[in-house]
């Protein structure tokens, strides 16, 4: 419950590691407590700085680096490999004071994508920059760069590789302890949100294929006038759906609150769509929403005025 206004030290940080159907397996367990480590980490991190003053914008982009550095998810090392069997990483990030915006996508050699589209956001005119474009783009600016083989793990292997022989495309989403897009959207103590999302994308996807998380509006959105998004899910749905904003849009014209609106964009716009997935809000009052519509959503939030949560299904 938040009994405050904004500015007045209330604080929230939410996180998610992806949204899809569970699937069993033989480490499940193994591997859902290691999430539940990584995320509990990133909570404390992020609340150590936004307690101490920090901006959200720095929140969320220190929250999804630490995500992508994690092979347990699928961002930056550890993402999900494409029918070249490279990894191509798509990011954006935005600042709900100034409506500020940097997106990124198809890039193969920069290690923290999200640290690309913060870049973008501040240095660059533009707001969205792919491929070679943004790979030039990093090193004009000194960003970290790696070998493409940086980003493979065994795990995402035998993930392609499995694709390839039931001939499917996979929406690259958890499945009993397999991991998704992740994102983060914080308000901080001076009353601005923001909103990150980065990830590897689909198992086996189309050389060059871009989904929600690299697009403005639909998978990442933040404005002060109403909340900050981060979604994760069936990316050409949420594209269609411009769910993000949708949550936005919904509190601002329509007055619904932050929990409401994502609900419905989740369970009506993009469900009503065919689409799978869920996503994390947080409103300029500091209240935490998550919604979604599979099995599993690898999710947490800690505030000024509640401990850390971390969930993994329903019942968490």
């Amino acid at each position: 419950m938040i009994a405050r206004g904004a500015g007045e030290g209330i604080w929230a940080l939410a996180i998610h590691g992806g949204a899809g159907a569970a699937r069993r397996e033989a480490d499940a367990e193994a591997r859902a407590a290691e999430i539940r480590a990584v995320l509990a980490a990133v909570l404390d991190a992020g609340a150590r700085l936004l307690s101490a003053g920090g901006t959200a914008l720095d929140a969320v982009e220190e929250a999804v680096v630490r995500l992508e550095d994690s092979p347990l998810f699928n961002a930056g090392r550890g993402a999900v490999l494409n029918e070249r069997r490279e990894a191509e990483l798509d990011a954006s990030i935005m600042d709900g004071t100034s409506l500020e915006a940097g997106a990124v996508a198809a890039v193969r050699t920069v290690k923290n994508p999200i640290r690309l589209a913060r870049l973008v956001l501040e240095r660059s005119p533009h707001v969205f920059v792919a491929g070679d474009g943004a790979e030039g783009f990093a090193d004009r600016h000194g960003l970290e760069r790696v070998d493409p083989a940086y980003f493979v793990t065994e795990r995402r292997m035998r993930d392609l590789e499995d694709a390839r022989r039931s001939g499917r495309n996979d929406r690259a989403a958890p499945t009993g302890g397999e991991t998704g897009t992740v994102g983060a959207v914080a308000l901080d103590v001076h009353g601005n949100l923001a909103a990150a999302t980065s990830t590897g994308g689909l198992t086996n996807k189309s050389v060059g294929r871009v989904g929600d998380s690299a697009v403005i509006g639909a998978g990442t959105f933040a404005s002060n006038a109403s909340c900050a998004v981060s979604c994760t899910g069936h990316g050409e749905i949420f594209i269609r759906a411009t769910a993000a904003r949708d949550v936005a849009a919904l509190m601002e014209y329509a007055g619904l609150d932050v929990e409401t609106a994502a609900a419905r964009v989740i369970h009506e716009r993009v469900a009503g769509l065919g689409g799978e997935g869920g996503l994390i809000a947080v409103d300029r009052r500091g209240r935490v929403a998550f919604a979604f519509n599979t099995d599993v959503m690898l999710r947490g939030a800690v505030t000024h005025a509640s401990a850390p949560f971390v969930g993994i299904d329903r019942a968490t």
